[in-house]
């Protein structure tokens, strides 16, 4: 209660201290110009590189009027949104949906899915042509039932050849028919067969595999884990309980398919697998100049996420391990490349698989209301944003991982060697084994096999492809009066 009363205080003097255009009078932004009005504001205080774009800058503005007349010039908010931006290369991850709806959702693991989960990578000679791959199929979707499997090869959506250009308005129909295609002979060829897909609300607990595998005196526990999704926080723990109550000496983490999400799930996660560094920096956030310097005056106990030993009053099953197998792919991002990077200052991580995205940033969902929170929104629109507003770095103040997380073993995913997930004889897994009971040798690489990485279903949109917060600090957000 102490720490809520002092972060609470400490907000309202923070909203006291940064001032910008709307100081100069109290004049609400026009009708159409709302959407507008809201996106200038929630990236003039919260964007982490706000200093950077010269049109956020605090004393862009004189007036309300003065914004007004600049916010007219982008009648798509869309538009408007981009053009505030840095440079794409920078900031590869800032989203805004006209329906929030969705986003809350895609966020909690709730999406229209048919349940393929699928990579797209480009075919053999080609800069254009692109084909899928099934990774996994999740359960209890309209493709469970259904004659398709992991290892399954698709090059069109209705008869027509999927490109860098059609995929994303070709894969967004609620329902369509997969073409599917063997691999011979450094070729994808299709072979007439094909599998009808619907798409369905469809929640997907992340945890896809929890297992105990025994090897002579080890007991090596595997979680496949798919997203940080907080509402399966505690299923998690009791993942954690039960590879407690069965013995495990050891522990698989497979992240490979995982895109991210919740940093307070993260920060959970990384206690499970711990639980001797409670109260400890798990990780630190960096936020832009004006809200970082701040709270680093103030108290900056607050940017600071720390190992917890309890999910609300619930307490965290921890296996108090001093060494983690952590498999990655391209598509490992954001918020499981953040329980990477946060554990190593305090035990050996060994990373087996391909280099990771490379998400060292935060984002929060900004909405149109008073204070920028889910109360008392504007009932005009649904739009919200999802900007980036922080950095993260670990316990050592690193957290300089844009090209991605390089992995202790390089051993990229390929058609060559898509195993049963789980199987002991599954290449990643099996060299984890491997690697832990020092015993197996890595699999070799099959070239021909390997392509060149584009998209997967869950980058696809950008919606699950996030590491955030839960929310953003309420008086900081009521910044702009």
């Amino acid at each position: 209660m102490k720490t809520t009363v002092k972060f609470t205080l400490l907000l309202f003097l923070a909203a006291l201290s940064f001032q910008s255009c709307q100081d100069q009078d109290d004049l609400a932004a026009p009708i159409n110009l709302e959407v507008q009005d809201f996106i200038w504001k929630g990236l003039n205080q919260y964007y982490l590189w706000q200093a950077d774009v010269p049109n956020l800058s605090d004393d862009r503005f004189a007036n309300q009027d003065q914004l007004n007349v600049f916010l007219t010039g982008y009648p798509a908010p869309e538009d408007l949104f981009d053009a505030l931006r840095v440079d794409k290369s920078i900031d590869r991850f800032s989203w805004i949906v006209s329906d929030y709806l969705e986003l809350e959702q895609a966020l909690g693991g709730i999406t229209k899915n048919n349940g393929v989960e699928f990579g797209l990578v480009y075919k053999p000679g080609s800069t254009t042509d692109i084909f899928g791959y099934v990774r996994y199929i999740i359960p209890n979707s309209d493709a469970s039932p259904k004659e398709i499997k992991r290892g399954a090869i698709f090059y069109g959506i209705n008869g027509t050849q999927l490109t860098v250009s059609n995929y994303q308005s070709l894969l967004a129909d609620d329902a369509y028919t997969l073409n599917l295609a063997d691999y011979a002979s450094g070729a994808i060829t299709p072979n007439g067969e094909s599998v009808a897909l619907t798409k369905t609300v469809l929640a997907e607990n992340p945890i896809l595999i929890n297992k105990v595998i025994p090897v002579g005196t080890h007991r090596i526990g595997y979680l496949m884990y798919n997203g940080f999704y907080a509402e399966y926080d505690s299923e998690l723990n009791n993942a954690f309980a039960t590879l407690k109550s069965e013995g495990v000496t050891d522990l698989v983490l497979d992240l490979r398919y995982n895109s991210g999400g919740s940093v307070l799930t993260a920060t959970r996660l990384a206690s499970m697998i711990t639980g001797q560094y409670t109260g400890q920096v798990f990780a630190k956030q960096q936020w832009n100049e004006k809200i970082n310097s701040y709270f680093e005056s103030e108290d900056p106990e607050l940017l600071r996420n720390n190992f917890t030993d309890k999910i609300g009053s619930t307490a965290i099953t921890s296996l108090n391990l001093t060494k983690i197998y952590i498999l990655t792919t391209k598509s490992s991002a954001s918020a499981s490349e953040l329980v990477i990077n946060g554990l190593k200052p305090y035990m050996d991580v060994v990373q087996i698989g391909d280099v990771t995205t490379g998400k060292n940033v935060g984002s929060v969902t900004l909405y149109d209301s008073p204070t920028f929170g889910k109360d008392n929104k504007n009932p005009n629109h649904r739009y919200a944003m999802q900007p980036i507003v922080l950095k993260i770095v670990n316990a050592d103040g690193f957290g300089d991982y844009f090209n991605g997380l390089t992995p202790t073993y390089l051993l990229r995913e390929n058609l060559g060697n898509l195993d049963i997930l789980g199987n002991p004889s599954e290449p990643l897994l099996s060299t984890a084994i491997g690697k832990i009971t020092g015993t197996g040798k890595m699999l070799q690489q099959s070239p021909k096999k390997d392509f060149n990485y584009f998209k997967d279903s869950k980058s696809i949109d950008g919606l699950q492809n996030q590491m955030f917060i839960e929310k953003a600090p309420e008086g900081l957000l009521k910044a702009l009066k």
